[in-house]
């Protein structure tokens, strides 16, 4: 395993913390909808989460580890800023899982996205996600697409703690800190 990064890294933190904000509500946004359709609660223990967004970033595999509480606290922590950045959100439940068609804007730039959500959330899921993007920073592809595997793989290990997401690196953030992660979120 590498050391994690030094924190003069910045451009590396931003990015991360970016590609959070952005995923999170995304993933969360479910449980907090007054719609009858709900995101299903994860299995507790520790899950490994692989993210690909091909060409956009490198792939990257990070570790939560969550509790009955956890997700819940994650749509609660996340639900305000979904509502806020997000003027569509949709969800329905499929034959093989969910779908969720959202149009969100973050610091000026649209994104109107596809999810699919398929697995089982006891021992693994696929999350599939289209974006058309514009108005966003040079560089950024009007088109976009992203894949998530997680997979359960046993108990949180003996110093984590529910809420726990261990990134590339080595670096570990708390669910509880995603908080101070928003203030970094440029305003409208």
């Amino acid at each position: 395993m590498t050391a994690p990064p030094k924190l003069r890294n910045r451009n590396w933190l931003r990015r991360v913390g970016r590609g959070m904000l952005c995923a999170a509500p995304l993933m969360a946004a479910g449980a907090a909808l007054a719609d009858p359709v709900e995101m299903p609660t994860r299995k507790p223990g520790l899950w490994e989460i692989k993210v690909n967004a091909g060409s956009q970033m490198p792939a990257m595999t990070m570790q939560q580890c969550t509790d009955a509480s956890t997700d819940k606290d994650m749509a609660t922590a996340f639900s305000p800023m979904a509502k806020e950045v997000c003027s569509r959100q949709d969800m329905r439940k499929t034959a093989t899982g969910l779908v969720i068609d959202s149009a969100c804007n973050v610091a000026g730039m649209t994104s109107e996205s596809h999810t699919e959500i398929s697995g089982d959330f006891n021992s693994a899921y696929t999350v599939k996600v289209a974006a058309k993007n514009s108005g966003g920073p040079a560089g950024v592809p009007a088109d976009t697409s992203t894949m998530m595997e997680a997979k359960w793989v046993g108990p949180c290990k003996g110093t984590q703690k529910a809420g726990d997401i261990v990134m590339p690196g080595g670096l570990t953030i708390n669910i509880k800190d995603m908080q101070a992660l928003r203030a970094m979120m440029p305003k409208k």
